[in-house]
C-alpha cells in the first residue's frame, strides 16, 4: 500500500510539473514574441536616428565644405595679391636702377657715341692714359685707361644682364671685366654695379663688401657717392644703423654736391 501511494504521488506531480512546463512554454513564447516586437521596434528608432544623424552630419560636412572653399578663395586671393606686389615690387626695383643709372650718366662728365656713354668712364684729368700705367694701390687715385670696344662690348654685355634681372649673371660678367681691365675707366662702374647686384639678390654684406672695393680702389670715381650710399641701404638691411649713419655722415662730408649726398641727408633724418 505504502508503495503504491508512492507510485501514485509521483505520477501526480510529474503531471502537475507537465502541465506547468506546458503553461511555461506559452508564456516564455509570448515573452519572446514581446521581446521581437520590442527589438523590432528598437531597430526601427535606431534606423530613424542614424538617418537624422547621417543628415545632420552631410549638412554639417557640407558647411565645413563650403567653409574651407571660402577659405581657399581667400587664400587664392591672398596669393595673387603677393604675387602682384612682388611682380611690382621687382619691376620698380628694375626701374630704380635704371633710373639711378641714365642719373648717373648724365651728371657725369663727357661724352662718347657708343652704346655706353662716357658717363661710365672717370678718368681724372690729370692722370695719364697710357698703357704704361697699369698698376693701382688700394686707397690711392686709379691710374685709368679710355676703354677700347673689346672692353666696351664686355660691359655692355654684362650691364645688359643687370638690366634684365640676371643678376648672378651680371655679376660674374663685372667680376670678369674688372678681372681681365682692372685698370680700365669702365671699371669703377662695374664695380659699383657688383654691389648693385648683390643689393638686388639680398646679398648684403656681399653687396657692402663690392662697394668698399669700388671705394679702396677707386676713390676718385663719380661713382662712389652712389657706392656708399648702397653701402649704408645694405647696413640698414642687416641692423647695423649705426654703421650706416656713419657711412651717411662720410657721403655728406666728402661728397656734399652730389645727389647722393642730398639722400644721405633725407636718410639721415629718418634713421634712428
Amino acid at each position: 500500500m505504502v508503495l503504491r501511494a508512492f507510485i501514485l504521488f509521483f505520477l501526480f506531480l510529474g503531471c502537475n510539473v507537465a502541465q506547468a512546463a506546458l503553461f511555461g512554454d506559452s508564456e516564455t513564447h509570448e515573452q519572446l514574441e514581446a521581446l521581437r516586437t520590442k527589438v523590432l521596434e528598437l531597430e526601427a528608432r535606431m534606423q530613424r536616428t542614424e538617418e537624422v544623424f547621417m543628415g545632420q552630419s552631410l549638412i554639417e560636412l557640407h558647411s565645413q565644405a563650403e567653409a574651407l572653399k571660402d577659405e581657399m578663395g581667400k587664400l587664392r586671393g591672398q596669393l595673387e595679391v603677393l604675387e602682384n606686389e612682388n611682380r611690382s615690387l621687382r619691376k620698380q626695383q628694375k626701374d630704380f636702377y635704371l633710373d639711378l643709372d641714365n642719373r648717373l650718366r648724365q651728371i657725369e662728365p663727357g661724352a662718347a657715341s657708343s652704346s655706353v656713354s662716357s658717363s661710365e668712364v672717370s678718368v681724372p684729368p690729370s692722370s695719364p692714359t697710357t698703357a704704361d700705367s697699369r698698376s693701382t694701390a688700394p686707397g690711392t687715385a686709379a691710374i685709368l685707361q679710355l676703354p677700347d670696344t673689346a672692353q666696351r662690348n664686355r660691359y655692355d654685355a654684362a650691364y645688359a644682364l643687370f638690366k634684365d634681372g640676371d643678376y648672378s649673371g651680371a655679376i660674374a660678367g663685372f667680376e670678369n671685366f674688372l678681372s681681365q681691365y682692372p685698370q680700365s675707366a669702365l671699371a669703377p662702374a662695374a664695380a659699383y654695379w657688383v654691389g648693385n647686384a648683390h643689393y638686388a639678390m639680398r646679398n648684403f654684406d656681399k653687396a657692402i663688401s663690392a662697394q668698399q672695393r669700388l671705394i679702396e680702389t677707386y676713390p676718385d670715381s663719380s661713382k662712389v657717392p652712389d657706392g656708399l650710399l648702397n653701402m649704408a641701404s645694405s647696413q640698414v638691411e642687416i641692423g647695423q644703423k649705426a654703421a650706416a649713419r656713419k657711412t651717411l655722415e662720410n657721403l655728406i662730408e666728402n661728397h656734399p654736391a652730389t645727389e647722393a649726398a642730398e639722400k644721405a641727408r633725407r636718410r639721415l633724418g629718418s634713421l634712428k
